[in-house]
């Protein structure tokens, strides 16, 4: 069957709106294969970054070395042009395990032309004692970098200095700012620096936290709140031969508490206590005038901590021996970081910028056990908090297995960099 031609008339608009769409589509693509191409030359020097980091030792006490590797930071910030200094702790919330000294953060502000505000974290501090890193040391073998605390987290602040090392080539400015900081106090619950970071990220549209994304790449919307418990009990020492009913024993009251205290989980809602170190007693043939004991608890609301600490108030006023004394402490060391509809939407538009070069991507809404500094940016954010930026990787905390995958460089040089484009561009809302 014939079909007419259209009419003169209407072939020139349609040329027209064909060659706009076409020029459209190439302009889109041309930036893109910009951030590839560029995303692909930073690997090298993303790598000479990670080795320098891993080379110094920044264990979570080591005060030294977290003064050293905060030189490191800020330096090649500076060289960046962002405006950095480095912070010293003046606002410590004191935890049972908070050491005298904190370690110092970096903060660095990048001037934008834009409105949007967007902020990189990451930590700087290890769980590894001084003198460990000759067992592990930064090496390449095929496709994993290994080193000490090269997973957790040292990949977390090359890859933010290699982001915005990224954003300067492409002469991408269109934020409004860019905010970095890396503090050195997270392995032990961040107690000189929540206060900081939950401070910062309340004015930001979008936090990006650079814990790594484990073997497979995961963002994660949502992280588990630790608690911990502390439990003392008072008695009253006696031969344990010649007169124990003189004392008090602390230990039959400390083991009552505990067993009374056992079946307050609740695994159906995500809370978990569990009885973990416990000690009583000086020798064999004393009754013991002093017992503890700590636990460990996991939540996914803040809510349930504090319906857990009431709980365990309320217990220990069933005491077994009635000339005991028996005190509890709890403490939230992390609150648990909530999935909401911002981050959702950030971490969905992730998964299509993956696709661009091929890749697919997972993300958590439901919390695995563990908790980040995510948490503390999520107390009073306005926008989406996403964990697991970083590098993919395995062996965190482990004696001599610990390393990133080096073919996971590129990818995430390239989603943090687009993520931050197209926000500031107003292409993801």
């Amino acid at each position: 069957m014939l079909r007419p031609h259209p009419a003169p008339s209407l072939i020139a608009p349609l040329i027209a709106s064909l060659w706009l769409a076409c020029a459209a589509t190439m302009v889109h693509a041309e930036p893109i294969a910009d951030v590839h191409m560029l995303a692909q030359k930073e690997q090298q020097p993303l790598l000479d970054t990670l080795r320098d980091l891993v080379s110094i030792e920044s264990g979570s006490k080591d005060i030294d070395g977290l003064n050293q590797i905060a030189e490191r930071v800020a330096g090649q910030l500076k060289q960046l042009g962002g405006t950095v200094e480095i912070l010293h702790p003046t606002d410590i919330y004191r935890l049972h395990d908070t050491p005298e000294k904190i370690g110092p953060a970096v903060h660095a502000v990048f001037k934008g032309t834009g409105a949007t505000k967007i902020m990189l974290i990451a930590h700087m501090d290890t769980v590894y004692l001084k003198g460990m890193l000759k067992d592990q040391p930064f090496r390449i073998d095929g496709d994993k970098a290994y080193g000490l605390g090269i997973a957790d987290d040292k990949q977390g602040v090359a890859l933010i200095l290699h982001t915005v090392a990224l954003l300067q080539k492409l002469n991408f400015r269109d934020y409004g700012a860019l905010t970095v900081l890396t503090n050195g106090d997270e392995e032990i619950s961040s107690p000189g620096w929540r206060s900081t970071i939950t401070r910062l990220a309340s004015d930001q549209d979008v936090v990006f936290s650079f814990e790594g994304g484990g073997t497979d790449g995961t963002l994660r919307l949502a992280t588990s709140g630790i608690g911990s418990a502390y439990l003392s009990v008072q008695g009253k020492s006696s031969h344990a031969g010649a007169r124990p009913d003189g004392g008090v024993n602390a230990l039959y009251e400390l083991s009552h508490q505990v067993l009374q205290m056992k079946d307050l989980s609740k695994p159906e809602r995500g809370l978990k206590l569990n009885w973990t170190v416990s000690k009583s007693g000086t020798n064999r043939n004393v009754i013991p005038a002093d017992a503890a004991a700590q636990a460990d608890a996991r939540a996914l609301k803040v809510s349930d901590f504090d319906d857990l600490e009431r709980e365990l108030q309320d217990k220990i006023k069933n005491r077994l021996l009635p000339g005991s004394k028996v005190d509890l402490k709890f403490e939230v060391r992390r609150p648990p970081l909530e999935a909401n509809d911002a981050s959702r939407r950030v971490a969905a538009y992730g998964k299509t910028i993956y696709g661009e070069i091929g890749l697919s991507l997972k993300v958590d809404e439901k919390a695995t056990g563990g908790g980040t500094d995510a948490a503390f940016a999520a107390l009073k954010s306005r926008g989406a908090v996403v964990e697991g930026m970083g590098l993919s990787g395995f062996g965190a905390h482990s004696n001599d297995a610990e390393y990133v995958q080096v073919g996971s460089i590129v990818p995430r040089l390239y989603l943090a960099t687009r993520m931050i484009m197209d926000l500031s561009t107003g292409k993801l809302k």
